[in-house]
């Protein structure tokens, strides 16, 4: 929704005030130009990148347009998932706790928590390090590392979307000149006309500039933006895995555990303890936590 407000106010400003001025907006509307200008960005876009980051900048791009983070019951979900199984290694023998992380989809713990095992890369995030537990020989400070390395690791692979965008949006205003120049090129074809049609091709080519500087500035580096707010809060969440399991390993008790993941969610989604407590308390389900309230 706010980035269909934002790109109607945009719009809107722009043919408003250029109305208001007594601008005409047959002048501006040059398809071609438009076409030259976003043709070429597509196409250098495609032969700077590999193919897979090209699919996965499109599929970054739908997920800042439709606000897909985490919310508040996706949070409530990690929480309680967490709990459950951190007071399974707790309470349970090695083979019992195993065969939740060797098959979480058919795990019930896993598979009460469906936000979370719908996302394969987080689930096997928990499995991996929860698997480094149950064998209890790697140090607390040696996993918190492994962590933190592969959590650079997934931040750096999920902001290149963000940098591929940004580099078109730099390389627009240019790309805006050069379709500018060959609308010069085409009025000087026509030198011999008279000045009203000379004008109006001068006018055209003119548009090409203005659409390459607009592009770039109101859609292409503001979506780059909203990319990358949009991937780190994604990545945020095995931030708060970590904190958890490195909690428990330094011989926290599960709930206390959960709690130093829940200090790692942004204020704007944190549940209060009160509701993780609740959460927990009933099986970690968000819908029974909503039953209990």
């Amino acid at each position: 929704m706010g980035v269909l407000i934002g790109l109607v106010v945009a719009i809107g400003s722009l043919i408003s005030g250029y109305v208001a001025m007594g601008g005409h907006l047959a002048v501006i509307w040059q398809p071609w130009e438009y076409v030259m200008i976003c043709g070429i960005a597509v196409g250098t876009f495609i032969v700077a990148n590999p193919m897979p980051l090209v699919k996965d900048t499109g599929r970054a791009a739908l997920e800042a347009i439709k606000g897909k983070v985490p919310k508040r019951d996706h949070y409530l979900s990690i929480l309680g998932l967490l709990y459950a199984l951190l007071r399974e290694l707790k309470n349970k023998p090695r083979n019992e706790v195993e065969s939740h992380i060797d098959a979480p989809g058919e795990s019930d713990i896993f598979r009460s928590f469906p936000s979370v095992l719908n996302d394969k890369d987080l689930t096997l995030f928990i499995c991996d390090y929860a698997r480094l537990i149950i064998i209890g020989n790697a140090r607390p400070h040696e996993i918190e590392a492994l962590m933190e390395e592969e959590i650079g690791t997934l931040k750096r692979d999920r902001s290149k979307p963000y940098y591929s965008l940004n580099t078109v949006a730099e390389a627009l205003p240019a790309l805006g000149i050069v379709a500018a120049v060959l609308g010069i090129v085409k009025a000087l074809g026509a030198i011999d006309q008279s000045p009203t049609i000379l004008g109006g091709l001068i006018a055209s080519a003119l548009v090409g500039t203005f659409a390459g500087i607009f592009i770039s500035y109101a859609f292409i580096s503001p979506l780059a933006n909203k990319v990358k707010a949009t991937r780190e809060k994604q990545t945020r969440v095995y931030v708060i895995v970590k904190q958890a399991l490195i909690a428990y390993m330094n011989g926290a008790l599960p709930q206390i555990a959960v709690e130093h993941g829940r200090k790692g969610i942004s204020v704007e989604y944190r549940p209060t303890i009160d509701e993780v407590e609740a959460a927990t308390t009933t099986g970690g389900r968000p819908e029974d936590m909503k039953e209990a309230a």
